[in-house]
């Protein structure tokens, strides 16, 4: 009988995919991840900065992270931000930290940005999947 030898490998780390959809505002964004996310449920959403109020029903954290301009301008000036854009008045934008992280533990991750936003993830991370929906 021989006796073998296992030697333990480290499996290479998990890598995600980044899926951005981008479309103008009011260009049916939100409805269309909705029913993504509702069909395929191992996709994450990220939740995006913003400077604007708080329509009714959202929460601060699940729909958005809600901040006033002077703490959005100094996460800006930290870096921490992957995307951002000025939009009708309002800034918003997607933490590179928190998302990278995501999908460095494998996690498939969804982005619902502007088109100003969707040109500048196309520069830093080319391998992102992206959609863009044009409205009727």
């Amino acid at each position: 009988m021989t006796q073998r030898t296992i030697i333990a490998t480290k499996a290479p780390p998990a890598s995600g995919c980044l899926f951005v959809l981008a479309a103008p505002s009011g260009g049916g964004k939100t409805s269309l991840v909705r029913a993504l996310l509702e069909r395929e449920g191992g996709i994450r959403l990220s939740v995006s900065y913003t400077t604007r109020a708080p329509r009714p029903g959202e929460q601060d954290g699940v729909d958005y992270h809600f901040v006033d301009e002077p703490t959005f301008m100094k996460l800006k000036a930290a870096g921490e931000f992957l995307e951002h854009a000025h939009v009708h008045g309002n800034w918003y934008a997607t933490s590179a930290v928190w998302l990278r992280e995501e999908v460095q533990r494998g996690h498939d991750m969804r982005l619902e940005i502007d088109w100003q936003g969707a040109r500048q993830v196309r520069t830093l991370m080319p391998e992102a999947v992206h959609i863009f929906i044009l409205p009727p």
